[in-house]
């Protein structure tokens, strides 16, 4: 087995949420080249199940110009336990309050450019805390019947890698 080499790594910018560098690697061939690094905080998100729906947010996304279907998450602050920031962003996104929070799995998103661990949280049950969701994070809050799911990623409505991995996860655990 082998590995790539990594001759350095030079910062380019570095901001609260994404350290961006240029890294000289070698190939096992001994090919060389430079590839961009992102370094980005941890991030957790949550799905919120209550019977046979889940709590989903809908929000527009600049980047990609594009109304989508999302979990309720964000970053991890520094000194923050995942599990606290997980029922935070809930609550902040969506005006719930999850019953329950257990750990339901990790996964890096882009592992050939960027180290961005996604921490997924599993709550069985929500309370509504009678507190709008946050404006500038979400447009509209639904349950949506779980059944709904894999219909709504096939037609682009759910893109995000973190909801479409936890959903995945659940349907296929709840199948069994």
């Amino acid at each position: 087995m082998t590995t790539w080499t990594i001759h350095g790594e030079k910062l380019v910018d570095d901001t609260r949420r994404l350290k961006l560098s240029i890294a000289s690697v070698e190939l096992p061939d001994g090919v060389r080249f430079e590839q961009y690094v992102l370094r980005m905080p941890k991030a957790a998100m949550t799905v919120v199940v209550d019977d046979d729906h889940v709590l989903l947010i809908y929000r527009h996304r600049f980047i990609l110009d594009q109304w989508v279907w999302e979990l309720p998450g964000g970053y991890v602050d520094p000194d923050e336990a995942p599990e606290l920031t997980a029922v935070r962003e809930v609550e902040e996104e969506t005006g719930w309050r999850p019953l329950s929070i257990e750990p339901f799995g990790t996964f890096q998103p882009i592992t050939g450019s960027a180290d961005f661990e996604n921490l997924l949280f599993l709550a069985e049950g929500a309370e509504d805390t009678g507190r709008a969701a946050d404006i500038n994070e979400t447009a509209r809050v639904a349950w949506i019947p779980l059944a709904e799911i894999p219909e709504r990623i096939e037609r682009g409505e759910i893109p995000g890698a973190a909801a479409q991995v936890a959903l995945f996860k659940l349907l296929a655990t709840r199948k069994g």
